[in-house]
């Protein structure tokens, strides 16, 4: 019997430019190369639109961030997702990307959600941080609704107090029960949300605790940003993983994947 695949998703949180996104798509390409069973994406975001200051880095806007996307695609043909704010770059967005995410903030955005669904690509939500697991079925309805059943949802942590993010394992199974795929961000989920102030901080060194337990409790995939060199991220520096660590915590979740 043919095992399933594990959804790996992965790349640096913010198209910085093209030759870094390279050099990150390139160390990914190592570390995969090795491993079977695995349906790998490219993720890369081309506007953090939601940054905590108005003058932090937000990428290079959808023209150029898809361009440097489509050139990732087809030097080391991965598959690719990337985030979207609005309807209209649907389109655009949909020639390229593989999967479409919808960003935590925006999760219960309707009109976002439906002209997503009718693009008919796989639709990956990330689950906001001020929803519970059992909400996530609306979400999953909206989607639905326009015929488009390619629906996963990814957790990210749960809001709990001020600046901290609590990742309770019981979500996983309780999504599940919707019959999606359920994802687990293991470096959004170590995030301290305005923790600086004007900035997001974070404890990278619990994302593979998080990513063990959650593919423990029946997570179908992983979710990481990742950088070779992390504290230099102009997006999410303190929680993004490091490159060079990134195969052998995949090796450990593959483990305890198949053991399951």
């Amino acid at each position: 019997m043919t095992k399933k695949k594990f959804k790996f998703i992965a790349g640096p949180c913010v198209i910085e430019n093209r030759d870094i996104t390279i050099k990150i798509a390139k160390g990914l390409k190592q570390v995969i190369k090795d491993l079977d069973n695995i349906d790998f994406y490219f993720k890369a975001s081309f506007d953090k639109a939601n940054r905590s200051s108005v003058n932090s880095f937000r990428g290079p806007g959808m023209e150029k961030g898809l361009d440097i996307l489509r050139e990732v695609k087809e030097k080391f043909g991965f598959k690719i997702t990337t985030d979207i704010h609005l309807p209209s770059q649907i389109d655009p967005i949909s020639k390229v990307a593989d999967i479409i995410q919808i960003p935590a903030f925006l999760c219960r955005q309707t009109d976002l959600l439906l002209a997503a669904g009718g693009s008919g690509k796989t639709i990956n939500v990330k689950k906001g941080q001020f929803l519970s697991p059992y909400e996530v079925k609306n979400i999953i309805e909206k989607v639905g609704s326009t015929g488009n059943k390619k629906i996963w949802i990814t957790e990210r942590g749960t809001t709990f107090g001020y600046n901290k993010l609590v990742v309770d394992m019981t979500s996983i199974p309780i999504m599940k029960e919707y019959n999606v795929p359920v994802i687990i961000d293991a470096t959004h989920s170590v995030q301290l949300p305005g923790a600086g102030g004007n900035r997001t901080l974070g404890n990278r060194e619990f994302v593979p605790i998080i990513a063990k337990a959650a593919i423990s409790a029946g997570a179908d995939g992983l979710f990481i940003e990742t950088h070779f060199d992390p504290d230099s991220s102009p997006s999410d520096a303190a929680n993004i993983y490091p490159l060079s660590s990134v195969k052998k915590l995949l090796k450990k979740v593959l483990e305890i994947f198949y053991i399951l």
